[in-house]
């Protein structure tokens, strides 16, 4: 008995010091069509476990409503500006939805689009950020899309850059957004723009004596200091550590991975590179690209190529969804080293790729995977190539002045 009393004496103590608590307890208990003398008895652990089943010991947590956000654009040259947009923009919530406007809309508010409606969507749905697409989005928006947005779609916030965005009246574009509290605006990426890519190779592919464009230009190259240093103006990219990181996966292959190599300029990232990577992807576990750096690039091709130089490029393959690392300034020659190095088991290239025309002396670059029977050629599903989209570039010229000029 002396031990009973003993393990129940805090009860005591408790009602002699906290008479309102205990009080409480007892009337609670009471209505539970439970006794003091239960109580006194065998003690409070079975009256407890009685009241976690009455939510009273343990509060109900309340689930985390799912953020749905959406972001648009013409996303024409999709590059790594587009890309660290749609990155914020995901942060913001859990699903990020991408409005790609409609090619007619973008001829009606900036020009013709360089890259049509069904390039544009194996882009932005090529991003590792983006969850779903709606095609043919309006450049601004109405009441009637926003109220799709929210009622069809479940669209919490609608996302912009802080860079304002005006409709050919002067209007803002998101004024209704705004209006409705249901606008987050994110930080436009500084060094990068559609218009600035655009002016970027109308600057390179002009003659020689500076009087006009011409296509040969682009499919042969030219060679000279003069556009060299020409590139280094015009490019304000400036790289950091950090941005790569955010870019990055984060993880590297398992211990028993299949790892694929695919290699290559990646120049004005588009809807070709976007397909043949995914070929690669589903080859194995894990997919290694090599980024030629700007110098072998040139080499083989002639300027104005690379357009893009290569932080910028590495960027651009980075944010691919069936990207999993990159090599930034990749070797042009796939030697064993490189093989052992990165424990690659396939190396691939895919059928529809840049004319890059071997320097004097210089061998087959994929010649030791191919000697040791890992080497794969892979049917590319698109034809364009970056010297198709420059080359529609230049035979437009003076309709995208014009957008350039806006």
């Amino acid at each position: 008995m002396a031990m009973e009393y003993e393990s129940n004496n805090w009860i005591w103590d408790e009602v002699f010091y906290s008479p309102h608590l205990f009080g409480g307890l007892m009337l609670t208990a009471a209505l539970l069509g439970l006794s003091a003398t239960y109580l006194g008895g065998i003690g409070v652990f079975p009256l407890s476990y009685v009241w976690s089943d009455f939510g009273i010991f343990h509060k109900k947590k309340r689930e985390k409503k799912h953020i749905r956000v959406y972001m648009d654009g013409c996303f024409d040259l999709m590059h790594y500006g587009h890309a660290n947009a749609l990155r914020q923009a995901k942060a913001l919530g859990d699903d990020l939805v991408v409005g790609a406007v409609s090619d007619e809309e973008i001829i009606a508010n900036k020009g013709p689009p360089v890259l049509p409606m069904e390039e544009r969507l194996g882009l932005v749905s090529g991003l590792k950020w983006v969850d779903q697409v709606i095609a043919n989005a309006p450049y601004a928006i109405t009441e009637q899309f926003m109220n799709s947005l929210f009622n069809e779609h479940k669209i919490d916030y609608i996302i912009h850059g802080d860079d304002p965005c005006l409709l050919p009246d002067g209007t803002d574009a998101y004024a209704l957004a705004k209006k409705a509290g249901r606008y987050k605006q994110i930080k436009r990426t500084e060094g990068v723009s559609s218009t600035d890519i655009v002016g970027r190779i109308l600057s390179f592919v002009k003659d020689t004596n500076g009087s006009g464009y011409n296509n040969s230009t682009l499919l042969k190259g030219v060679s000279g200091e003069r556009h060299q240093s020409q590139m280094g103006q015009i490019s304000q990219f400036l790289p950091t550590s950090r941005r790569i990181v955010q870019f990055s996966n984060g993880q590297g292959p398992g211990p028993n991975a299949r790892i694929m190599y695919i290699d290559g300029a990646f120049d004005l990232f588009h809807a070709g590179h976007v397909e043949i990577l995914k070929a690669a992807r589903q080859l194995g576990d894990f997919l290694l690209v090599g980024i030629h750096t700007d110098h072998i690039v040139s080499e083989h091709r002639g300027m104005p190529y690379p357009v893009m130089h290569l932080h910028e490029r590495s960027l651009s393959v980075l944010a691919c969804r069936y990207v999993d690392e990159v090599i930034i300034g990749a070797p042009w020659e796939v030697t064993k080293d490189m093989i052992t190095t990165f424990n690659i088991s396939l190396v691939v290239h895919g059928t529809v790729a840049e004319s890059n025309s071997l320097l004097p002396g210089e061998t087959d670059p994929y010649a030791v995977p191919k000697s040791m029977g890992i080497f794969q050629l892979l049917e590319s599903s698109k034809s364009i190539t970056t010297s198709l989209v420059t080359q529609r570039i230049v035979a437009n010229h003076e309709a995208y002045m014009k957008r350039n000029a806006k």
